[in-house]
């Protein structure tokens, strides 16, 4: 099986950042959220603060953010078809159709672009839709929880991402391959 990162590896940039501020063209009145929130992610990349503390901290704000969302569905098909463009011309040669995609964005926004792309499995961060919160969020160590949970007999022959974040699942794949900006160079 073949997995791939997705933000900044099968689309170009990151899709939860340009997530929000579709719902911020929505809702306007989710910019006064929008400086505590870049903070967030700026401490967050920076290494300044852990993905618990992110959650604790923004709890509120994400609560708001997501009580505001009425059809996940309709506004994934919307957001994906201004977006669509930004998906790299590269994976429609490499597609196969055991291939997963692993993501820490949401899997209402996963569904519909994999659909789009042909591809029937993927994870992604779980966002229960009837509590309006996190329940699971896929990224570093937890992609590999998720990928064991979801397929323990698998095993990943090639893995394509951007990030070094993904070194846990870089460990448990025969081939990895780093992605620049559409340029792909093996690692291992």
């Amino acid at each position: 099986m073949n997995v791939y990162d997705f933000d900044n590896t099968l689309y170009e940039g990151e899709s939860g950042i340009d997530l929000f501020f579709f719902y911020l063209k929505k809702r306007p009145a989710l910019v006064r959220y929008a400086p505590v929130v870049l903070r967030g992610v700026i401490d967050y990349k920076a290494g300044k603060i852990t993905l618990n503390q992110v959650l604790k901290r923004y709890e509120r704000i994400l609560k708001v953010f997501l009580q505001g969302i009425d059809d996940y569905e309709a506004d994934a098909r919307v957001f994906w078809d201004q977006n669509e463009h930004r998906l790299r011309s590269f994976y429609r040669r490499l597609h196969r159709p055991d291939d997963l995609i692993i993501s820490a964005s949401p899997e209402q926004s996963l569904r519909e672009v994999c659909k789009r792309l042909g591809v029937a499995r993927y994870i992604g961060t779980v966002i229960n839709e009837t509590t309006q919160s996190l329940d699971f969020i896929c990224f570093k160590e937890n992609k590999v929880k998720a990928f064991r949970e979801r397929y323990p007999n698998e095993k990943i022959e090639r893995f394509y991402t951007d990030s070094m974040n993904d070194k846990p699942l870089m460990e448990i794949a025969e081939h990895v391959f780093f992605v620049k900006k559409g340029t792909i160079i093996q690692l291992k």
